[in-house]
């Protein structure tokens, strides 16, 4: 739904699209509804209260072209900030190299966020909107209040990203599972491969790449 040209040259959230489906099947008016009711351009106390204890969030880009990606992103509650009611932001850590989300917003700075409490509430929240790069240092110099750290004991983010809040809005709990989370050592921010999962999916072993390769003929043999 993050169309801002929309809101502005039709005064309804959402694209051209949606609002041609929502006349096409008779919809417009629950859309409505919902757009009224539910679509907020900021988070409020509410919002906010909820993504400092989320533990997880995924993360939707898209490059320059509208090829699209999404990614996972996980931290101790918190390590999303919330620095005000339009701005939010979380450090990226040392990872597998490729950046692909950062690659994207490098070429488009919309992404859409969406933050599921799958073990209390059973409901999610959306956050959509413009998103920035910023180096350490950057970061220090536009929040001096921040800690500039992260959350992650031993490991210093080689970047923030901070999104500029465009459209928040609930995502019902009609089915969305309850899980009940358990104890885990989790290893943030391990380089260790089979602490990452390793080749769980067989890709390398396929390609005859490396340790995995020999793993899997020693797993067949």
């Amino acid at each position: 739904m993050d169309h801002a040209a929309d809101h502005a040259g039709q005064g309804r959230p959402g694209s051209a699209g949606e609002h041609a489906l929502q006349e096409a099947n008779g919809s417009r008016e629950r859309a409505d509804r919902f757009y009224r009711e539910q679509m907020s351009d900021h988070l409020n106390g509410h919002m906010r209260e909820f993504v400092g204890r989320m533990e997880m969030m995924f993360v939707g880009s898209a490059d320059g072209g509208g090829e699209c990606d999404v990614t996972f992103r996980a931290g101790p509650p918190g390590f999303v900030r919330v620095l005000d009611p339009r701005t939010i932001a979380w450090p990226e850590y040392r990872g597998n190299g490729v950046m692909a989300s950062a690659g994207n917003i490098l070429e488009n700075a919309h992404v859409g966020l969406l933050f599921m409490d799958f073990v209390r509430d059973l409901v999610g929240l959306h956050v959509n909107g413009a998103a920035a790069l910023l180096s350490p240092s950057e970061f220090a110099e536009r929040h001096p209040e921040e800690p500039l750290d992260g959350d992650v004991p031993g490991r210093r983010p080689e970047r923030w990203v901070a999104v500029h809040v465009d459209e928040a809005y609930i995502h019902c709990s009609k089915h969305v599972p309850r899980l009940m989370p358990v104890p885990r050592n989790r290893e943030w921010g391990t380089d260790d491969r089979r602490a990452k999962g390793g080749d769980a999916f067989g890709v390398a072993a396929e390609r005859g790449l490396g340790v995995y390769a020999k793993r899997a003929q020693r797993q067949a043999s």
